[in-house]
């Protein structure tokens, strides 16, 4: 999804690729707000992709679509459309890694039924795999990137780590250098909207509370951002991140950006809040949405202006 920066006085300079997306686009709920009243779910898909650019592909997790799920995933989306699937549980939940490598093969190659609609492939751990695992998880990320990306040359992959011990001072730079030599990517998970005090009473977030690892290791960048149902308590962290999409875009840097909440209702308005901001900072954002009356009250830019 191309996209520009414009600068005072100069015309728009296509360097990076940006996407922005929600974890899923078959949420019932979004009739009638996101989606129009009446919409059916079998036109859910293609009208999500009329507005936003990504999806994960959360499903993936728990199932791997057959080819056919997939080819009609492709026809209901446009060529710049990029999802962006989960390795399933069985493979990254059951212990070590490396037994799992012909298991990720199979996937990484599953998922290219997708074609060019393909984004980034991302390895979620579970909070128990833990530093003491890093060997496992270095021979595995070797054997994989070697066999795969001389396969598929252009393949993006992605890592995200759950125990605080990669996050430690020594480790957390081993883990980045380790990926950066294999060509995977540290998925950055932002939870902070939902941590940050005062905490609300009664919201359930099953997303860990660590620290945001802004620090990329490819050329291309895999951001899950857990917003605040209260669309205040975002904006300071994501007018942070206006500013480090402009400064990856400025770099060449393909970025997927995933907008998540525990109330999942809301994940589409925080999207299209911070395709706004970036509007707002000069960055063009694609699709031009096509929003419903309700959308249009949520990303109202006066309403912008009161944060």
């Amino acid at each position: 999804m191309g996209q520009g920066i414009n600068q005072a006085g100069a015309q728009t300079v296509d360097r990076g690729a940006f996407y922005l997306g929600c974890a899923v686009w078959a949420y019932k709920g979004w009739v009638g707000d996101f989606y129009p009243v009446g919409t059916t779910s079998s036109k859910f898909l293609a009208r999500y992709s009329q507005q936003l650019s990504m999806v994960e592909c959360n499903s993936t997790f728990y199932a791997v679509p057959k080819p056919e799920t997939l080819h009609r995933w492709r026809e209901q989306v446009a060529p710049d459309f990029r999802f962006c699937p989960k390795f399933p549980r069985d493979l990254t939940h059951q212990g070590l890694l490396v037994p799992q490598v012909a298991a990720a093969q199979k996937f990484i190659e599953q998922m290219q039924e997708l074609g060019d609609n393909l984004g980034c492939l991302f390895i979620q751990l579970p909070p128990q795999y833990d530093r003491p695992q890093f060997e496992d998880l270095q021979q595995f990320l070797a054997i994989l990137s070697q066999k795969a990306l001389s396969q598929y040359p252009k393949l993006s992959l992605a890592l995200e780590v759950r125990h605080p011990s990669w996050f430690q001072p020594g480790t957390t730079e081993k883990l980045n250098q380790v990926l950066a030599a294999n060509r995977l990517s540290r998925v950055i998970l932002d939870t902070r909207p939902i941590y940050a005090q005062p905490r609300t009473i009664g919201l359930d977030c099953r997303k860990p509370n660590l620290p945001v690892q802004f620090a990329t290791t490819e050329d291309h960048v895999l951001v899950r951002f857990i917003s605040h149902p209260d669309r205040h308590r975002n904006q300071p962290y994501l007018q942070e991140w206006v500013e480090y999409i402009a400064r990856w875009l400025s770099q060449g840097k393909t970025i997927y950006f995933a907008m998540h909440c525990p109330q999942e209702e809301y994940s589409p308005g925080n999207a299209l809040i911070l395709r706004q901001l970036l509007e707002k900072a000069g960055i063009v954002v694609l699709p031009e949405p096509i929003l419903t009356d309700s959308e249009r009250s949520i990303t109202n830019p006066q309403q912008l202006e009161l944060f």
